[in-house]
């Protein structure tokens, strides 16, 4: 197994490590996907959050071992890059990888466990939120902020932004699920839109991120960030909804 830690928790590296050996059978259930397993493991007085990534099939696990970094390594360098640019994600720890010598199998992801109160998607899923324009429009702040630094998160959809409330009632926001990220010197008009087309469906959300993100833009006002915010938004939902679609009729003619 090949295990990168992070220096800040470099002492406890034979613990963090068991946490890896033993994740099947340890470790509290947070997240059972058809792809990926999350599991929360104690370790002192924090919580680690261990992601663990299932083995590729036959091509992925030449090309992850030879060409394209891993998703788990891919997912702790990036938080490294976020965190250099005064960007929310998890603290990262560590990543961890089996391999055959020339294929890789399972991979984790280790970071520290942020308990937060919602997402982005009880913004979207509940309009009587409490101070839900004020949270909206702070993270559309936070969207300008993350292209201004020229990272486009490809996986930007409802779920994967955390949201966590401080004292003062001003926010934090916390990227999640970072394996897919490109990193540009700049990024287009065109390139931000795009990056925020998937996040809600909602006309009303829409109009109010494009108020927010044109006070910091001024390459572009209100009107055309709303225009072009919306039409992307349409299409992605209109291909998302087809695609589920498809599936619907694939499964009930399968049966």
């Amino acid at each position: 197994m090949k295990f990168i830690i992070n220096q800040i928790l470099k002492s406890k590296q034979s613990e963090i490590e068991n946490f890896i050996l033993n994740f099947d059978v340890d470790g509290d259930l947070l997240v059972k996907g058809s792809r990926n397993t999350i599991k929360i493991f104690p370790l002192n007085d924090q919580l680690l959050n261990i992601k663990a990534f299932k083995k590729p099939n036959l091509l992925n696990s030449f090309v992850y071992r030879f060409i394209r970094d891993s998703k788990a390594k891919r997912s702790y360098n990036y938080a490294l890059r976020l965190l250099n640019s005064d960007i929310g994600t998890p603290q990262p720890i560590a990543f961890a990888e089996y391999t055959d010598g020339i294929r890789l199998g399972k991979s984790f992801y280790v970071c520290e466990h942020i308990v937060t109160e919602y997402t982005y998607r009880d913004l979207v899923q509940n309009p009587d939120l409490e101070n839900h324009e004020d949270i909206l429009r702070a993270f559309t702040v936070f969207c300008y902020k993350l292209h201004e630094a020229g990272v486009e998160f490809k996986d930007h959809s409802p779920g994967n932004t955390l949201i966590k409330i401080n004292s003062d009632n001003s926010y934090l926001f916390y990227l999640v699920d970072l394996n897919r990220m490109q990193f540009h010197a700049q990024m287009s008009f065109e390139q931000r839109m795009y990056n925020l087309r998937r996040l809600t469906p909602k006309k009303e959300m829409i109009s109010v991120m494009a108020n927010e993100y044109a006070k910091l833009y001024s390459q572009k006002n209100e009107q055309e960030i709303f225009d072009l915010l919306w039409n992307l938004t349409s299409e992605f939902q209109m291909k998302f909804h087809r695609k589920q679609m498809l599936k619907k009729r694939y499964k009930f003619w399968k049966k």
